[in-house]
């Protein structure tokens, strides 16, 4: 069969992808920006990368017509709460326009679970999306789902931060709403085995977890599969605002997913029971075997895609990394580091390794400074750190930076800030003709851009000598 998916780089279609290859299947993979792509699915058969925006119906005119079977998991928590549900329907009917003029038989739909009567804006959105893409031309299957727990899922990364940062928490009242959160093997299982099912053209299942669990019920046992004690004291006074600083302070998320995240955490996610487990052959796996599920995956480094890697991680919202790809060089300032590359393969090495748990290899404690300034201004900081140790493709996040491109084989590396800034920033590292060059540019807006420059120029001039000496060392 062919396949179209849609959000193809996404958290869900980044692990979804492999399972379908293995079945033998032709893979179309829909993404906004091909150049980011490129580097993930270079070496794999079987797949025909597009480009595509499904707000911009003319663009949908480069994927082929001769689908069998698409899959919708075009979901985005990035907007603004004024606008987001607007967009969200609009690309819905812009797939489903295509979808009824091609030749695709089925659509699977992954949603959320919407059966309690106070839906927060997300949520409903996600209702109304389901309404948009159902069809007479074609049969849609939607699964709903609530909280996925899985290594580098947004769920998991914040339950993780929380719980391994606090030993004591004194936290909002959301944090006894109910759930039922559901493992991403089973996720996948139900995405991947409804391939082709007749049986479930034009129908909508509810898949969850065996447990009806609480938030803070969550947060303790998973403390209990990290061996971790940990008290929690619920409050009545934290306004949503004062948890959505609370939660950006304490994890890895930034300010506009926080508040996003609270509206949504208030609502119940309680589904409702069905035969679906039976047709598909799916038993969901229980909170804590997920968690530990999750951490084989972590201790082997094998974790496919992770939220980090979303734009909205920076909440910047970046698009297109491509737009940066093209390092100014009028109106801008350079702190450029040259030298003779003593083992290129040990340099190309500690460059790919850099960021996250390795550090930037001078002044880490300057790093550091620097991103808790970040962090207090509402940027990222350094706490989205990087997704493997070793690994770097083009569009990954890491620490306060954004990789634009990675090219080991080329040697070039080329970082574009996602920190608070009075201007834009690139740093870039290759190695070329018996050389390491090291340069960072930074392009200001105004006279403040200027000011901060002048100001740092003390500190650069310390750590990108010493950076670039301890790489070649």
């Amino acid at each position: 069969m062919k396949i179209l998916v849609t959000g193809a780089t996404g958290y869900i279609g980044k692990r979804l992808i492999p399972l379908l290859l293995n079945d033998g299947h032709v893979v179309v993979c829909a993404v906004r920006d091909k150049k980011r792509a490129q580097n993930y699915f270079k070496d794999r058969e079987n797949i025909i990368l597009v480009e595509a925006d499904f707000l911009n119906s003319k663009s949908l005119e480069n994927i082929p017509v001769d689908i069998d079977i698409a899959y919708y998991l075009i979901h985005s928590m990035s907007k603004s709460v004024k606008e987001f549900h607007i967009l969200e329907e609009k690309c819905a009917f812009n797939f489903k326009r295509f979808a009824e003029y091609s030749q695709v038989e089925q659509v699977i739909y992954l949603s959320g679970i919407t059966n309690d009567t106070k839906l927060s804006r997300h949520l409903l959105s996600r209702k109304n999306v389901e309404n948009a893409l159902a069809s007479k031309k074609y049969g849609l299957t939607t699964f709903k789902a609530g909280i996925i727990v899985g290594s580098g899922s947004s769920s998991f990364e914040i339950i993780r931060d929380i719980v391994e940062k606090l030993p004591f928490m004194i936290t909002p009242k959301w944090l006894n709403t109910k759930t039922q959160p559901l493992g991403i093997r089973d996720v996948l299982s139900f995405l991947h085995r409804a391939i082709g099912k007749k049986e479930l053209y034009n129908t909508s299942y509810d898949v969850f977890g065996p447990e009806i669990m609480t938030y803070k019920e969550m947060l303790l046992q998973f403390a209990e599969v990290r061996k971790l004690k940990r008290r929690i004291v619920t409050v009545p006074v934290m306004t949503p605002k004062l948890s959505s600083y609370w939660l950006y302070f304490v994890t890895s998320t930034s300010y506009k997913l926080a508040t996003t995240l609270v509206n949504s955490m208030g609502v119940e996610v309680i589904g409702i029971k069905s035969n679906i487990n039976s047709i598909l052959d799916v038993q969901p796996m229980s909170y804590k075997q997920a968690v530990e599920y999750a951490f084989v995956k972590i201790k082997q480094n094998s974790i496919i895609s992770s939220w980090k890697d979303s734009y909205i991680s920076s909440g910047k919202l970046k698009n297109y990394v491509h737009e940066f790809i093209n390092v100014p060089k009028h109106g801008c300032f350079k702190d450029f580091k040259q030298r003779k590359v003593k083992d290129k393969k040990e340099a190309l090495d500690k460059i790919w390794a850099i960021g996250g748990e390795t550090g930037w290899y001078y002044g880490t404690f300057l790093w550091k400074i620097r991103g808790i300034v970040d962090q207090f201004y509402g940027g990222a900081g350094l706490r989205r750190g990087r997704r493997h140790p070793t690994e770097l493709n083009s569009g990954d996040a890491l620490d306060f930076w954004r990789v634009i491109y990675a090219d080991k084989e080329k040697g070039k590396l080329l970082l574009y800030a996602e920190m608070i800034l009075p201007g834009e920033a690139w740093l870039e590292f290759k190695i070329e003709d018996g050389n390491i060059y090291q340069t960072a540019t930074f392009r200001p807006h105004g006279l403040a851009g200027r000011l901060y420059w002048y100001s740092v120029m003390p500190f650069h001039w310390f750590v990108f000598n010493g950076m670039i000496n301890n790489i070649n060392k």
